[in-house]
């Protein structure tokens, strides 16, 4: 029939139209990408093609045979009156050897020699692709310009001789892009009429003040202050691309002032005050001036936009190239905490323009990643790479994102290596701000998570299915403590509905699916040695399972780990006195020998034991649920006292670990009684949940009434949250007080070495005396 299709054409439409289509999309994008590629590289060659004099434009160009048969047919009075170039070759040679080449038609050229070699090699420069490894579309023009030299050295070296004579600023450093710099500031300004002078003097075009060149022996130029604060006024009044391009130039001898390398470089320094005004004026105003000619567009949601097709960004990339690789290089050799926190904020807004460098923005956060990790930065400079971190991670697209968080966790791990009391403040400080970062893109957030929450997870596993000495160490360590701990604040900062607003449920967070298999893996290492030397470790992963249960109401079962430790010998038999001071369980994974069947090990054991159950019983202190959850650990307490309270012809009832006619309790009344106040508090608090929903008209089944149930009431309004809060300050005081005596030790050996550096000084001095009494 004719309004019907055929049996083949619905087939198609069934199983290939879909297929097809999406085809021809594809094909349809790769032309539309081919076509776009091709525009950019015509206007890339329209930009930087050689201008053409007019008179000679017209004229077709003979060919290499016809000039040499054409002047092999001269004579040299011919050969003057013709007005046509000759061949590149014999042109470089008469340059080399000095002779000057034959007048062009127009007007004669005040140097002959010097506008040929740096116009010969700004052409060269401006044909190369500033590109780097990563597909980056932006010209890479002082490597392939000083790759040209070097081959233009090792060919003919007469005519490199020459230009080191004649132009020896082309040869340090790119000279062709940088005469196109010049050209910008002549276009933006027009040009004044420069003076003859007989002394070694330089006029400044954008000031018409006259500043004085230096040259050492090496040929380099000196910085004065006088230079410097002209190339400030510049930038700062006019936003000289000309002062711009001597300020970089000066600041790379700054940075590279102490380097082994042998780099040429144009300007020298040697006064402290010239070094540090030129660092201050580069840091300050190089940024200003950028943004002045190539601005950054900045929408509401963070994304940033920089004209890298411009003509102008092209031209300034060299310059942006070599500052931001001076900038690096003097991160890496700074010790000083205010000039590197001044240098890192001057990266800040350079971040836009190095999105395209994909090289040496790796470096950057290479170097970035490792003042932040650094164990001896102080607070203020690592609050400041972070800040540079951040802000890379705001503008960057999620190829860059990802990176940056791979290195950020890395450099996490490696600064998490040594932890002691000095060092546990600035790791706790690292890991709350890098968690930061997780949440800029959750679904990068979440990719990489789980890659390294596997990696956990696979460490994990081998050390259970092949438990040896090795695979142990591989868990039981710091670097592997604090990853957990890293992860537990990731999900806790970002699946919390009370942290992030936008989120109805902590479900709703990307990285939620994170939070099943982080808790597996923290519970398997929590139990993998359940030995009294790795309590402390059970107790750091145990505080790292509360922060996450706190923060996204998730259930889970800490009550039977903490009860294991209560049950264990180290809290059930009398323990030996020592006079060992306390043990710090926040900086401790393992106890030294020495402790071990102390009572001060004890102690320390009913202290955290008590303030965890506290805690992990506090988050559902509100919950409907509350009686029944207690009961069983509550009768698990109140049997542990009895038996470590009975005497030697009390009877332990059946099925409780000790149990014999030996028993003898403890005796530790201290341990006993904190103990007991904590069941008290938790019977208290389930009479008081009993009490309030006695008064309920919702069932079992209404989740919303359950959810909702004492939802208005807060948890230190409750029996067992007030015993929590009290806890907590007593907690901080203990934490306070043990600061107190690490500072006042420390302060006592800073006093000691100083006592001891003056009696070496006092004692050289009075040597030196009795050497010139016995002379005299």
């Amino acid at each position: 029939m004719a309004g019907q299709s055929k049996k083949s054409t619905k087939k198609f439409e069934k199983n290939h139209l879909k297929d097809a289509l999406g085809k021809r999309k594809d094909i349809a994008k790769i032309k539309q990408r081919h076509q776009v590629k091709a525009k950019k590289k015509a206007r890339n060659a329209k930009d930087n093609a050689p201008e053409i004099d007019a008179n000679s434009s017209a004229v077709e160009k003979p060919s290499r045979s016809d000039e040499v048969t054409k002047l092999k047919g001269m004579s040299d009075d011919q050969f003057f009156e013709e007005g046509f170039q000759l061949p590149e070759l014999k042109k470089a040679k008469q340059a080399a050897k000095g002779k000057a080449p034959p007048p062009t038609t127009g007007k004669r050229k005040r140097s002959s020699y010097a506008s040929s070699g740096t116009s010969g090699s700004s052409s060269g420069a401006e044909d190369q692709d500033f590109t780097d490894q990563d597909s980056n579309p932006v010209e890479d023009g002082v490597e392939t310009h000083q790759e040209d030299l070097d081959a233009l050295a090792s060919k003919d070296p007469e005519f490199y001789k020459f230009l080191q004579e004649n132009d020896a600023e082309l040869l340090d450093f790119g000279g062709g892009d940088l005469a196109e710099v010049d050209q910008l500031s002549r276009d933006e300004k027009p040009k004044k009429k420069q003076k003859k002078s007989r002394k070694p003097e330089a006029e400044d075009p954008e000031k018409g003040v006259l500043e004085e060149i230096v040259e050492d022996e090496s040929g380099q130029i000196e910085v004065t202050l006088a230079m410097v604060s002209q190339w400030e006024t510049a930038m700062a009044e006019q936003h000289s691309l000309r002062a711009m391009r001597r300020v970089v130039l000066a600041f790379r001898t700054a940075a590279y002032v102490n380097a082994d390398d042998d780099k040429e470089l144009r300007y020298s320094i040697s006064s402290p005050d010239v070094y540090h005004h030129l660092l201050v004026s580069a840091l300050e105003h190089v940024p200003s001036v950028l943004n002045h000619h190539v601005p950054v567009k900045e929408s509401t949601t963070g994304k940033v936009r920089v004209a890298t097709d411009s003509k102008k960004y092209r031209t300034l990339t060299p310059l942006l190239r070599s500052h931001s690789t001076a900038i690096i290089h003097l991160l890496e050799n700074l010790s000083d905490a205010p000039t590197l926190k001044k240098t890192l904020n001057a990266l800040i807004p350079l971040l836009p323009y190095l999105l395209p460098h994909k090289k040496i923005l790796k470096s950057l956060v290479t170097s970035v990643i490792n003042i932040w990790s650094d164990s001896s930065a102080v607070d203020t400079t690592r609050i400041t790479a972070f800040l540079v971190i951040r802000r890379l991670a705001v503008v960057s697209d999620a190829s860059i994102r990802t990176a940056l968080l791979k290195t950020t966790y890395q450099g996490l791990v490696k600064g998490s290596r040594v932890t002691n009391a000095h060092t546990l403040p600035a790791i706790n400080l690292m890991k709350n701000s890098a968690a930061e970062l997780w949440g800029i893109d959750p679904e990068v957030g979440y990719t990489t998570g789980f890659v390294y929450i596997r990696q956990l997870a696979v460490h994990l596993r081998s050390s259970i299915t092949q438990p040896t000495k090795e695979s142990y160490k591989q868990i039981y360590n710091w670097q592997y403590v604090h990853s957990l701990d890293f992860w537990s604040r990731v999900i806790s900062t970002h699946c919390s509905p009370a942290s992030t607003p936008s989120l109805k449920a902590a479900s709703d967070s990307p990285l939620h699916p994170l939070l099943y298999p982080l808790v597996q893996i923290t519970l398997g290492a929590l139990r993998l040695i359940p030995t009294p030397t790795y309590y402390p470790l059970r107790f750091q992963l145990a505080r790292s399972l509360l922060r996450i249960s706190r923060a996204t109401t998730t259930y889970i079962p800490l009550a039977p780990s903490l009860l294991e430790v209560l049950q264990s010998t180290e809290m059930t038999k009398p323990r030996k006195p020592s006079t060992l001071k306390s043990l710090d369980f926040m900086i401790a994974l393992r106890v030294p020998k020495p402790y071990l069947g102390t009572r001060i090990y004890q102690d320390g054991l009913g202290e955290q034991l008590v303030e965890l159950m506290a805690e992990f019983f506090g988050i559902w202190a509100k919950h409907i649920a509350f009686p029944e959850l207690v009961l069983p650990p509550v009768v698990q307490l109140k049997r542990w006292m009895k038996m470590v309270s009975s005497s030697p012809k009390t009877k332990m009832p059946e099925g409780v670990r000790g149990s014999s006619d030996k028993a003898r309790g403890n005796k530790n009344s201290r341990l006993t009684s904190s103990v007991s106040l904590l069941v008290q508090k938790l019977e208290s608090n389930a009479r008081w949940v009993e009490g309030k929903r006695r008064h309920v008209d919702f069932g079992p089944s209404d989740r919303k009434g359950v959810e909702g149930f004492l939802r208005d009431i807060a948890v230190e309004d409750t029996p067992l949250g007030a015993f929590v809060e009290g806890l907590r300050r007593k907690s901080e005081e203990r934490e306070q007080t043990l600061e107190r005596a690490r500072q006042a030790e420390k302060n006592d050996r800073v006093k000691d070495r100083a006592e001891e550096d003056e009696m070496e000084v006092d004692g050289v001095e009075a040597d030196e005396l009795d050497d010139g009494l016995d002379e005299s």
